[in-house]
């Protein structure tokens, strides 16, 4: 029973500082070109799922329209493309990240899906808006409007979708992208 004992105290105890070890001496693999630890994805990917699922809006506030769908590819062009590509090009960063930045636009193999326009568009605004934690992918809920981010969520949820032929200029990098001016600053009130 001593026995028994000692080896579950020991157990209890060596594996923390082995795991400790392992992070201290860099052993960990954390460069792009490592292989993934033994069930890194499953780990990651269960509760990225379970958080979006549970806070993701169900209903978009926006219309599927031209308007909304050209405003969205002004935001990926201006935003995304640098890592998910442009219509029928890919990205030569997106593809050199761990893991590798999916191309929006293209099929997935065996498959008639484009991008993420199987996902809810509720899923993508979240990713948009929080980012995703250990994939490069950055929050843009301080950069981005509501609505140009439900604008940017629903033209992906559409990719597999006939798209407004301005939407496909910009999206295949052809059409030059027009940044609005900004708005003259309001005067302050006076007392």
């Amino acid at each position: 029973m001593l026995r028994v004992l000692i080896g579950v105290v020991l157990g209890v105890l060596l594996v923390p500082v082995a795991v400790l070890g392992w992070f201290w001496f860099g052993k960990v693999p954390v460069a792009v070109a490592d292989l993934p630890i033994a069930h890194e994805r499953e780990v990651l990917s269960i509760p990225l799922h379970a958080r979006i699922h549970r806070e993701m809006v169900k209903n978009p506030p926006i219309a599927v329209d031209e308007g909304n769908l050209v405003a969205g590819a002004h935001v990926y062009n201006e935003k995304c493309a640098t890592c998910h590509g442009f219509h029928g090009k890919p990205s030569p960063y997106g593809l050199h990240m761990f893991p590798v930045a999916p191309q929006l636009w293209q099929k997935h193999p065996k498959s008639d899906v484009v991008g993420v326009s199987d996902d809810p568009p509720g899923e993508t605004y979240w990713k948009v808006a929080n980012g995703i934690r250990l994939t490069g992918m950055p929050a843009y809920n301080s950069q981005l409007t509501q609505t140009e981010m439900w604008q940017v969520s629903l033209l992906l949820a559409n990719a597999d979708k006939p798209l407004p032929p301005p939407a496909i200029d910009l999206l295949r990098g052809q059409a030059p992208i027009v940044v609005p001016a900004p708005s003259p600053a309001v005067p302050a009130a006076r007392k």
